[in-house]
């Protein structure tokens, strides 16, 4: 620990002042912590923070995974419209799909990560890897790793891709078009899927990971072979798969805005996303009813993921977080994302949360940072309903 406390700036709402405490005490255990903290209760703005040498409220980082619950608020969007069908096959809708015996998987099934398309069986380099059209093109023309629907398993770097190809095909807009036309800018999010050329100024590169030595150790002994299931999700298996500390840090990835790991936003831009989905943004009318909200919010995968080899819990291409973060309420959904950043709704308490970190955290994914600053922020929310100072 350093022995100078770190600058926190910002301001939150009365009853919350313990966020505050806790945020502090996170970016103390870790010397050099930049982060962002954002939290909205039913759409005002409750919690605004942030730490750490040149980061800014309105910075912009890249949140990787995080990107995946905005692509999949469009394909909550298409559902709720009745364009995409939950049970219908995607091959009804991408007819090349079906090709080896891919023919019976749903859009039900693809969402849980229970497909077996983890990753490409060839692997892609840089550029491939930021075009989702040719990823999602390859992966259609490949057999399954394991029987669909039988397990499970984090399509890591390449769910957005396919979910993406459902999108163009039903609505002709790409993912990232879709998501700007109808909720990135109707909402004012600083939330973006394909990041443009004059919004360059305001990104700050992902630091790498600093591990102790025991901490490399833990990531040594727990490593996979490069062509295991992990090893072809993250695309480890192909030479020159870039780190993935590094992997957003490029204004290319950023423009294409790959939908899987390619978004670019503040915490504010995450948590303003998911007050969207609850509602009450500005008088706004709420991105999803309660029934599809419901929906995308059920459990459908809970177990050992086959890619990760761990305990792990999705809905409908969120994450759940019963296990994680368990204070929160169920139908709770959100994503986090590689280096540490978490966005996340939880409806029955009229939460939304965003989190960044500037460096990737260790062991990567959503840290234990993020989930004591999602404890504090739900605990300081239902402090302030039992003293009547809210609903």
């Amino acid at each position: 620990m350093s022995g100078q406390l770190p600058v926190v700036h910002g301001t939150v709402a009365p009853g919350y002042e313990p966020v505050a405490q806790e945020f502090a005490a996170v970016a103390a255990v870790e010397p050099g912590h930049g982060a962002q903290l954002a939290a909205y209760e039913h759409g005002e703005r409750v919690v605004d923070l942030w730490t750490g040498q040149d980061l800014e409220a309105d910075s912009l980082l890249g949140v990787y995974s995080s990107t995946k619950g905005a692509a999949h608020l469009v394909l909550a969007l298409l559902v709720r419209e009745g364009t995409v069908e939950l049970d219908r096959e995607v091959a009804h809708y991408w007819p090349e799909f079906a090709a080896h015996g891919k023919d019976g998987i749903t859009v039900r099934t693809l969402l849980a990560h229970r497909a077996g398309l983890v990753g490409d069986a060839e692997g892609l380099d840089p550029d491939q890897l930021a075009d989702d059209r040719l990823m999602a093109a390859r992966t259609a023309g490949q057999r399954p790793f394991w029987r669909p629907g039988s397990a499970f398993g984090y399509h890591a770097l390449n769910i957005g891709a396919l979910t993406g190809e459902l999108v163009l095909r039903t609505t002709g807009k790409t993912m990232q078009e879709f998501y700007e036309a109808r909720v990135r800018a109707p909402y004012g999010l600083d939330f973006w899927m394909g990041l443009p050329e004059e919004q360059e100024h305001r990104v700050l590169d992902i630091h790498p990971m600093y591990p102790t030595p025991e901490q490399q150790a833990e990531l040594d002994a727990a490593a996979s072979a490069p062509d295991s299931l992990s090893g072809i999700a993250f695309n480890r298996h192909h030479p020159r798969n870039p780190p993935i500390d590094a992997l957003v840090n490029s204004r290319a990835v950023r423009a294409a805005g790959p939908a899987s790991y390619g978004g670019v936003a503040s915490a504010r831009g995450l948590a303003r996303c998911y007050a969207a989905v609850i509602g009450e943004v500005d008088g706004a009318e709420p991105l999803l009813d309660p029934g599809t909200l419901a929906e995308f919010g059920q459990l459908h995968s809970t177990g050992t993921d086959l890619v990760s080899r761990q305990y792990k819990e999705f809905a409908l291409g969120f994450q759940a977080y019963g296990a994680t973060i368990p204070v929160l309420g169920q139908g709770s959904i959100g994503h986090s994302g590689a280096a540490g950043s978490l966005g996340l709704a939880d409806p029955r308490a009229g939460l939304a949360l965003g989190y960044t970190r500037r460096r990737y955290g260790f062991p990567g994914g959503m840290g234990p940072d993020a989930v004591r600053l999602a404890r504090a922020v739900r605990l300081s929310r239902d402090a302030r309903v039992r003293e009547g100072v809210t609903g």
